[in-house]
């Protein structure tokens, strides 16, 4: 019988009382004294304890010092949701690495990018995965990368292959026992010398410039975010979790495996979303609380074999916020049979989640608002009344702050928010400002109860499936083409997606290519979730513009929002 929220709440208050910093690798290292025989990483094939993952990531450690790898350099990680990703993000951590998670639908220039600007010192990755050929990649990225890693980026000394690839690499399997030189005395020595305030993640998020920016993120800012997470959605003693959104990303990383470990619980992650094999994991491992995204959600519901699963271990849905009517919302506490319906708002600069619509939260407020901010709690500061985040507007053009209740720029403070953007000053420059405040690009106003409403992103970028998408990039890439005169990306709204990308493109003088031609173009040089859905032929002459010539991009949304594509 599950306890009130309010009680569930006391419980994670009363088990942590005083905000001790410490680091994601001791928190697992206590964990895993604590409670070595709770399960931790759950799959169909076995299940690793704390303890069993803590040692596993621990090995990982040693490898990577033995491997050369100093405290505070990069690690690159481009891995699927393995169970080696948990003891490998955990083992960065233990040898005072900062983790770079890749993004693994990425193409050959994405990650080449990446590769550079993180100046990662090491990448592990997998050979292949799904479509992806990752050591292709590297191949025309640089030749002799297995001999000589810097012609892939400066700063690269090493490349660790995880897979079943014949190349003449260090294998991942390898690591750990090449840790076999490295005494534990000498690993605890490293380890104490990392710190809460030391960077753990460099988390590459869109930007406006089509480039990504590395957001720099510290053990406590991960720590914090988490923890208040895990207070927002009112866990109780060992929840488990299943989901196949990719560790990779904040949401499945923070506000699934780092949430969680709060209440010393579990994870059961999937390689990739199928709906029958959640429905299959829930049962099997009585999961207590799914991590979907719109698409996902709508999949499982609309499934033929939706209702032959014991779905009775469930006491929550968590579901990224999407514009739907009150019912969608009431038949998936129907259909799942729970009560606890949560939603998150954040930035990945504010590490995840900033605010919360909760669980005793009515369901309207999912149709209204993206939440409030998560409760006070001995994670937050006390100059911001316990808060781990606060928001207010400001005037996005004087930068003035707005009363309350006035739609403006969002903008956030509290000891959630980023160090900067690595090797980025002036990015880092332009969304800081004094007193500690960052500009999030989001619009939109408090109302009187707390809850943020958002109205529109002032950075034109876009979510699809959950992905963040920079429309420039999508247009530098169509432009690049001699056909094409000029590209203007938008988003517009998609029941299943959130939102997907519609383009409008100028061909030039004797163009002769097909809207299909240009999506087809775009498949095979960008991520999935950055294809955009639709191309619409345009001329220069029908481009809504301002009276001193600039696109007027909104208008160009409304006009697809208003169109019927076939």
């Amino acid at each position: 019988m599950m306890t009130s929220i309010e009680d569930r709440r006391a419980a994670i208050a009363q088990r942590h009382p005083v905000w001790v910093p410490k680091t994601v690798s001791a928190h697992f290292a206590d964990l895993a004294a604590q409670y070595p025989d709770r399960p931790l990483v759950m799959t169909a094939d076995r299940t690793w304890t704390y303890a069993e993952t803590v040692y596993w990531a621990r090995s990982i450690a040693k490898g990577l010092i033995a491997l050369g790898l100093e405290r505070g350099e990069h690690v690159a990680v481009v891995m699927a949701n393995y169970p080696e990703l948990t003891a490998l993000r955990l083992g960065i951590a233990f040898a005072g690495g900062v983790t770079v998670p890749i993004n693994t639908m990425l193409k050959r220039d994405e990650l080449g990018y990446l590769l550079r600007q993180s100046d990662s010192a090491l990448l592990i990755t997998m050979d292949t995965f799904r479509q992806a050929d990752y050591l292709g990649m590297l191949d025309e990225l640089g030749a002799g990368w297995e001999r000589n890693p810097a012609v892939l980026s400066p700063a690269l000394r090493k490349v660790v292959v995880f897979g079943s690839s014949d190349r003449t690499v260090t294998k991942f399997e390898e690591v750990a026992e090449l840790g076999r030189s490295v005494t534990d005395t000498e690993l605890d020595r490293r380890h104490a010398q990392v710190g809460a305030d030391d960077l753990v993640d460099i988390v590459y998020t869109s930007g406006t410039t089509g480039l990504p920016k590395g957001v720099m993120l510290t053990h406590d800012n991960v720590m914090r975010c988490s923890f208040s997470a895990c207070l927002a959605r009112a866990m109780e003693d060992g929840r488990r979790l299943v989901f196949a959104l990719p560790l990779y990303h904040n949401y499945a990383h923070i506000e699934g495996f780092m949430a969680m470990s709060w209440v010393a619980g579990a994870i059961v992650p999937q390689i990739q979303f199928d709906p029958v094999a959640t429905l299959e994991a829930i049962e099997q491992f009585a999961v207590n609380e799914p991590l979907f995204v719109p698409t996902m959600t709508l999949a499982i519901l609309e499934h033929p074999r939706f209702g032959e699963f014991d779905l009775t271990s469930l006491t929550a849905v968590m579901s990224a916020a999407a514009p739907a009517p009150v019912t969608l919302w009431e038949e998936i506490c129907r259909a799942f049979g729970v009560t606890e319906v949560t939603t998150a708002y954040g930035q990945t600069e504010l590490a995840s989640s900033a605010a919360y619509k909760r669980p005793e939260d009515p369901l309207v407020l999912l149709t209204e608002t993206v939440g409030r901010l998560k409760p006070r709690s001995v994670a937050g500061s006390p100059e911001l009344d316990g808060r781990v985040a606060e928001y207010k507007t400001i005037d996005p053009a004087t930068l003035q702050f707005l009363p309350d209740g006035q739609e403006g720029e969002f903008v956030a403070c509290g000891p959630e928010r980023m160090r900067g953007y690595y090797n980025m000053p002036d990015e880092t420059a332009e969304v800081f400002l004094p007193d500690g405040w960052m500009r999030t690009g989001d619009l939109g106003y408090i109302r009187p109860d707390g809850n943020l409403v958002l109205t529109g992103r002032s950075k034109e970028l876009y979510k699809c499936g959950g992905e963040l998408v920079a429309p420039k990039e999508i247009e530098e890439l169509l432009t690049s083409r001699s056909d094409v005169s000029q590209a203007y990306v938008v988003g517009v709204p998609d029941v299943r997606m959130g939102e997907v990308g519609c383009a409008y493109v100028v061909p030039t003088a004797g163009a002769t290519w097909t809207p299909d031609e240009l999506i087809e173009f775009c498949r095979e040089r960008l991520a999935r979730f950055k294809v955009p859905q639709q191309v619409v032929k345009i001329g220069a002459a029908d481009l809504p513009t301002t009276a001193t010539g600039k696109i007027q991009k909104f208008l160009l949304a409304d006009r697809a929002r208003k169109t019927t594509f076939v």
